[in-house]
């Protein structure tokens, strides 16, 4: 049990070191990527399929796009701190707080200003979207949809402490998905919701 748990943090921190890379290399294909607690923003421009959002706003190549990551070495000391369960729901908050600083941002940065609408690739997109707004698109090419899936489940065994059993038995429902909502929509929400809960989100 003590070999398997120093193997999983071994295994945890070269992932870490591989994210850092990453961050690197994700430098040299975006405007920039910006920090919000623990989540991180990427401004590039689509180069995909037109996307439809649900408010009828089209995303059309060449767009500004804000790309959301989890910063996964934060996620991971949370779960060491206060057990899975606890650092979900804290993710979750911590996300909901991000995300509102970005968008108290978007009418005052004009790197800001051009994103036309947010998007992200997850498997716990039922977690992620609560309370947030963010619509559910399937990821229509095969090759990309076993690609994400592949990478996110390998990332989700080796970050979250339960992650391999998880990941063993829900395979199936553990599908990647894309999760998309436009800038204004986004604005919108979070204007709602300041104004009837100030001092919630």
């Amino acid at each position: 049990m003590i070999k398997e748990a120093i193997a999983k943090r071994a295994l945890q921190s070269i992932w870490l070191m591989w994210e850092s890379l990453f961050d690197w290399i994700t430098k040299l294909r975006s405007a920039s990527i910006r920090r919000y607690g623990i989540c991180k923003l990427v401004v590039r421009r689509h180069h995909g399929r037109t996307l439809t959002c649900y408010d009828g706003h089209q995303i059309v190549r060449g767009d500004w796009v804000g790309e959301l990551h989890l910063d996964n070495r934060q996620v991971l000391e949370l779960a060491r701190e206060v057990g899975t369960e606890r650092a979900g729901l804290s993710t979750a908050r911590m996300l909901k707080k991000a995300i509102k600083q970005i968008c108290t941002e978007l009418d005052h940065n004009p790197e800001l200003g051009k994103i036309r609408a947010f998007t992200g690739i997850t498997l716990l997109h039922r977690g992620i979207i609560h309370g947030i707004g963010f619509e559910q698109h399937p990821i229509e090419a095969k090759w990309q949809k076993r690609l994400y899936g592949s990478y996110l489940r390998l990332l989700l065994s080796v970050i979250h402490p339960d992650g391999k059993r998880r990941v063993q038995h829900n395979r199936e429902q553990l599908s990647p998905m894309m999760l998309l909502i436009s800038t204004p929509a986004l604005k919108a929400r979070f204007a709602a919701a300041q104004a009837y809960y100030p001092n919630v989100i």
